[in-house]
Order: C-alpha cells, then structure tokens, then sequence
C-alpha cells in the first residue's frame, strides 16, 4: 500500500507502531481487570497481575526502539511512521498513568504534569511546522521518556505482595525507590517543557532565543 507521492505505509516499523498502539489496552485490561477473582489460585494470581502488567508494558515499551530501528535501517521513514510512532509512546504512558491512578497507586497531579507537558510540546510543534521549523528532540527529552518508563514499571509493582512478605523494610525501601524515579522523571518533563519553550521561542514570537541561537550558533 502507497500514498500518493509513493511512500510505503506497509513497512515493517508502521506494522509494529500500530501493533503497539493496539495492544495498549491489553496492557491496561491485565492491570485492571478482576482477573485473580476467576484465577484457579487468586493469591498467587492477585501477585503475579502486576508483574504480568508490567512485562506487557514494559515489551510495549522496548518495541519503540524496534520500529525506529527497522524504519532506519531498511530507509523506510514514512510521514505515518513519524505522527505514530511518538503518538504510540504518549498514549501508553498516558494509558499506564490514568489506570495507576484509577489503581489508587498514583496522585492525578502527576499524570496532569506528563500530560500536560506533551500537549504543551505538541502544541509548539505545530506551530513551528506551520512555519516550516523543525524543532529538535534533545537529549534532556529522551531522559524524561526512560525516566516515566522505569517509573511507570516500579509504580505497578511497588504495592505487591511479594514486597510485603519480604517485610517492611523491603516494602518502604521499593516505595521510596518509585518516587525517586518518578520525581527525576518530572523533574526532566519540566525541564525538557522549558527547552522545548526556549528552542520554539522565535517561532511564538517571544525575545528568548533568535533562530540563529537554537541552530547553535551565538550572536
């Protein structure tokens, strides 16, 4: 299958982008849903949920470098493969969020911060495409995705039994580990918001940085 100006949308990295997407509610299905309750053993069952949810997101989440590499080395970067791909990794993250807190596991004001900051992001990276600009993920960026992953990981198993048993010692030491995780990663979202501000400054027409500066160039 082809567009119009003959760009494949076949490829194999748009087959795995979209793959990704749909089975986002897979994930967000075993990480809700009552399952133990109908399992043959629903104590072993109720402690193994997590870690299963965890695996599928974490496979989820290792298939973004999958796609990326496939689109790379078989010079197959499509338009479709550049609006999914991200589009796949803000609606996991997002998905992962929004049940953690409907789990009770997580706050909403943290999910407000990493959804918020990508409709910011997005928002300004439309603007410069209006304007024919592109603005560059930085490295800063790229952090705060593995930092909400790890995170993201630890938060679905942080309340498991299998910590409880292991006494409270193990229990705090697991819960103090997922908030500092999950602070680093909003700490970079913020500060990856404010690059992305001071990168798209010229294009929203505010006297931050000129043009020739986000090129790298001084003055």
């Amino acid at each position: 299958m082809e567009t119009k100006t003959g760009e494949k949308l076949l490829t194999p990295a748009n087959i795995v982008t979209t793959i990704r997407i749909l089975l986002i509610p897979v994930f967000v299905f075993l990480l809700l849903a009552p399952w133990p309750s109908w399992a043959s053993d629903p104590q072993i069952a109720q402690m193994a949920k997590p870690w299963v949810a965890a695996f599928v997101f974490t496979l989820l989440a290792l298939t973004d470098g999958l796609d990326g590499y496939l689109a790379r080395s078989r010079n197959e970067v499509t338009n479709l493969g550049k609006f999914l791909d991200p589009l796949a990794d803000k609606i996991l993250v997002a998905a992962a969020l929004l049940a953690l807190i409907e789990l009770g596991k997580l706050p909403a004001w943290v999910a407000l911060v990493i959804i918020g900051r990508d409709f910011l992001v997005s928002g300004l990276r439309m603007v410069a495409s209006a304007e024919n600009q592109v603005i560059a993920a930085s490295n800063i960026g790229k952090g705060k995705t593995v930092l909400q992953i790890i995170a993201v990981i630890m938060f679905i198993i942080k309340d498991n039994q299998l910590f409880i048993d292991l006494g409270a010692n193990v229990a705090l030491i697991a819960w103090l580990l997922s908030w500092a995780v999950m602070l680093a990663a909003l700490v970079l979202t913020l500060l990856s918001m404010i690059d992305y501000f001071i990168k798209s400054s010229h294009v929203l027409g505010l006297p931050i940085v000129t043009k020739k500066n986000t090129d790298g160039n001084k003055e």
